[in-house]
This record gives C-alpha cells, sequence and structure tokens, in this order.
C-alpha cells in the first residue's frame, strides 16, 4: 500500500511536533522515553532514503507521540498539548525556512552529520557521544541564525549538560522532519488549507497499524 502525498507531509510534520513535544518533555522533566526519541535521532543518518518509508518505517510505532498530538492541534482543542510544543514545532518549521537561505549551513550539516555517524555506528543512535555530537553541530549550526528557538523550562534540567545536549540533538532531528516536509511538497499555509486532510491523515495512520508496515 502506496503511501498518499497527504499521509507523507502528515508523518514529516508528526516528527516535527514529536520533537517539540520531546525537548518540551525534557526542559520540564529531564526525562523522554527512548523509544520515542531514537526513531528521530535514527532518521537524522539516512539522507538519502530510497523510499519515503525508510525514513521514519512504520509511523504508528515510530511516530505515535507526533502523530496523537498533531491530531490534537489540528482538532483545534489544544486539551493536553502544552504552548510551549506548539511554539517549538512552529519554530523549527519557520528555522528550516531560515536554513533553506543558507546553503553553505546546509553543507555543514550534510558533512556534520556524517561524521556524527561514525559514533551512532560504533556507539548508538541514543548514546551520550552520538547526541553530543549532533548537540554540537546544531549549536556549530542553526543556533548562528538570526533565529533561534528559545527553550523554556525547569532550570535544573537545562543546566544539566546531557539534557542541554539531547535538546540541541532533538531540535536538529524536529528539523530534519521539517526539510522532509517541505521535500514532500508542504507549505505553510497548508497548515490552515490541508488542517482537515492532515487530521484524516492522523487518524488513518494511528488506527491502521498493519497498513502502515510499506516494505520497500
Amino acid at each position: 500500500m502506496m503511501l498518499s502525498r497527504n499521509e507523507e507531509q502528515t508523518i514529516a510534520l508528526a516528527a516535527v511536533v514529536q520533537a517539540a513535544v520531546l525537548v518540551e518533555q525534557l526542559a520540564r522533566t529531564g526525562d523522554i522515553p527512548a523509544d520515542s526519541s531514537e526513531p528521530l535521532l535514527r532518521a537524522l543518518f539516512i539522507q538519502s532514503p530510497q523510499h519515503f518509508s525508510d525514513v521514519y518505517g512504520n509511523p504508528h510505532t515510530s511516530l505515535n507521540v507526533g502523530l496523537n498530538h498533531l491530531g490534537t492541534m489540528l482538532n483545534r482543542s489544544m486539551q493536553g498539548v502544552s504552548p510551549d510544543v506548539t511554539r517549538y514545532a512552529l519554530s523549527l518549521l519557520h528555522l528550516e525556512r531560515k536554513l533553506r537561505q543558507k546553503p553553505a549551513m546546509m553543507a555543514a550539516l550534510g558533512d556534520g552529520i556524517q561524521s556524527a555517524s561514525r559514533q551512532a555506528d560504533h556507539f548508538s543512535v541514543g548514546h551520550e557521544n552520538t547526541v553530543a555530537a549532533l548537540a554540537g553541530l546544531y549549536k556549530q549550526t542553526l543556533s548562528n541564525l538570526s533565529f533561534r528557538i528559545h527553550v523554556t523550562g525547569n532550570p535544573t534540567h537545562l543546566q544539566n549538560a546531557h539534557t542541554a545536549n539531547r535538546v540541541r540533538a532533538l531540535l536538529l532531528a524536529g528539523i530534519r522532519g521539517a526539510i522532509l516536509w517541505r521535500q514532500v511538497g508542504g507549505k505553510r499555509w497548508h497548515l490552515l488549507i490541508n488542517r482537515s486532510r492532515y487530521l484524516k491523515a492522523c487518524t488513518t495512520l494511528l488506527q491502521n497499524p498493519a497498513d502502515n508496515d510499506r516494505q520497500p
């Protein structure tokens, strides 16, 4: 079963939202589940996928958090969704737009991710060395743009070096989702015009896990 263009855009948006959810949770509590964060980090190292489904695999499992939150946001109920999550998600889309205007920075990101992939292969995707490499890459590149994402939360957690690294690595993973969204035709005005289509795709992707095991 092939993914529709709306489903592809919804999956990419769900990745952005999931990154935002995890950043908010990290900043507030200092901890996040690995099964939600590692699919996002792993996607960073899939730079030239042969198939769209190669990036996040089965979204029913890998992006469950993002799809649920995105569905709530699109439904405009916002129940259980922190305002910070919405702010981070929209900020990631805006930051990606700024990044596209900097081809040299895009190239530096690609080179840096290739370098970090060696640590991911040697240790693991979620290992602190890999996370630190991704965080350093974010700090050297995206942190230098005129627009920056201001993360708020518990100062005790945000001042912890490992937590700060995980926040930056997840923001980088959110940018990966935003880039993918653009690549499959996503545009800012789609968030208004295609709201009902995205919402329907969220429901389909969450309710029919068996249909989402797309094999290349």
